[in-house]
C-alpha cells in the first residue's frame, strides 16, 4: 500500500515536472515572439518613416537649391551650396557623430526591448 502510494507520488511528480516544463518553453517561446515582434515592428517603422523624411528632405534641398541658384544667378551654384552644406554635415557627423549616436540607439533600443 505504502509502495503504491509513492509510486503514484513519484508518477505525479514526474507529470507535473513535465507540465511545467512545457510550460516553462510556451511562455519563454511567446516572450521571445513578443520581443521579436516589437524589434520588427519598431525596425519596419524606423525604416518607413526614414523614408519619408529622406523624400522630404530631398524634396526641400532642391527647392532650396533652386531658390538659391535664382538669387545668385548662377543657375549651377544653389545646387553647389547645397551639396556643400550636406557634405560638411556629413563630415561632421563622421568626425564627432559615432559615440552619440551609438548611446542614441542603445538607449532606445533598450528601453524598447526591456522595458516590457
Amino acid at each position: 500500500m505504502a509502495f503504491e502510494k509513492l509510486s503514484r507520488s513519484i508518477d505525479e511528480l514526474n507529470y507535473n515536472l513535465k507540465a511545467f516544463a512545457h510550460s516553462n518553453t510556451e511562455y519563454y517561446k511567446l516572450q521571445f515572439f513578443k520581443s521579436a515582434m516589437k524589434g520588427a515592428i519598431g525596425l519596419v517603422q524606423g525604416l518607413l518613416l526614414g523614408i519619408f523624411f529622406i523624400f522630404a528632405l530631398i524634396l526641400i534641398s532642391v527647392a532650396l537649391a533652386i531658390v538659391i541658384s535664382e538669387a545668385i544667378g548662377t543657375p549651377s551654384s544653389g545646387y553647389f551650396i547645397v551639396g556643400g552644406f550636406y557634405f560638411l554635415l556629413f563630415l561632421l557627423v563622421l568626425i564627432f557623430g559615432k559615440k552619440p549616436i551609438e548611446k542614441l540607439l542603445l538607449v532606445k533600443v533598450s528601453r524598447k526591448f526591456f522595458n516590457d
